[in-house]
């Protein structure tokens, strides 16, 4: 058991869309990740998503309107809920993520930014 610097582990990669696992409680991982742009269109039909915004604004857009995030906000996207998070203006948002070590990247979706693991920092 130590404390984990989550400003430090940014420091440790650049690469925007590229989660990071920093721990894993029971069944859930901690992750980091930096977004830059636009993701994918995207559900997890059996897990929620709860994202941390550490730095920037999160734009999390869902098919019927977009929800702004801000720095020291959370947002939980629940099971099922079709979803696309997005940056503006060029800019790089980190954020932390909570969710069940089942939860597929970019759930049913196959894409190029697709990640079938995480690397562990």
């Amino acid at each position: 058991m130590k404390a984990l610097n989550i400003n430090a582990k940014f420091s440790k990669f650049t690469k925007n869309w590229q989660p990071h696992q920093i721990a894993i409680v029971d069944d859930m991982q901690v992750i980091l990740a930096k977004l830059k742009g636009e993701f994918v269109w995207h559900s997890h039909e059996n897990e929620d998503e709860l994202f941390q915004v550490i730095k920037g604004t999160l734009y999390m857009q869902f098919r019927d309107r977009t929800e702004i995030v801000n720095e020291g906000e959370i947002i939980v996207v629940p099971k099922g809920v079709e979803h696309n998070p997005s940056t503006k203006n060029n800019e790089e948002v980190h954020v932390l993520l909570f969710e069940k070590l089942t939860t597929a990247h970019t759930g049913n979706v196959q894409h190029e930014m697709t990640k079938t693991t995480y690397p562990k920092i």
